[in-house]
């Protein structure tokens, strides 16, 4: 299997699993949806889920695979808010918890990467 296949594939079984959490225990990913979006935090959380179960089913078949990546790289860079927004409400937790919200920040970097990798496109 070649390596942007592979790494296409392990893109969509970390987007299928972030999607079927978000289903499956929506409540701990309200709490991070900006409150300036519009309609409910619980509808944004069940919209991600499903953006991102669609991304994943994407990635999988190659005829779409690369427009698909894209996609996902675009929805890395959209969700960032709601990491800011999770390090900003966690910055009087525990240690361990900040970390944790912190760490999220720059992790989208590499996601986007990732995502531009298994489109084929990046460099």
């Amino acid at each position: 299997m070649p390596s942007t296949e592979r790494s296409a594939l392990l893109l969509a079984g970390l987007l299928a699993s972030a999607g079927a959490a978000r289903m499956l225990a929506p409540k701990q990913f309200d709490a991070v949806v900006p409150r300036v979006l519009p309609g409910t935090p619980r509808g944004w959380t069940l919209a991600s889920g499903a953006v991102e179960l669609a991304l994943a089913a994407g990635l999988v078949h190659p005829a779409t695979r690369r427009t698909s990546a894209r996609a996902t790289a675009l929805f890395f860079a959209a969700v960032f808010p709601a990491n800011v927004k999770m390090a900003h409400d966690w910055r009087h937790r525990s240690t361990p918890a900040k970390t944790l919200a912190y760490a999220r920040l720059p992790l989208q970097v590499p996601l986007i990467l990732w995502a531009r990798k298994a489109s084929g496109t990046a460099g």
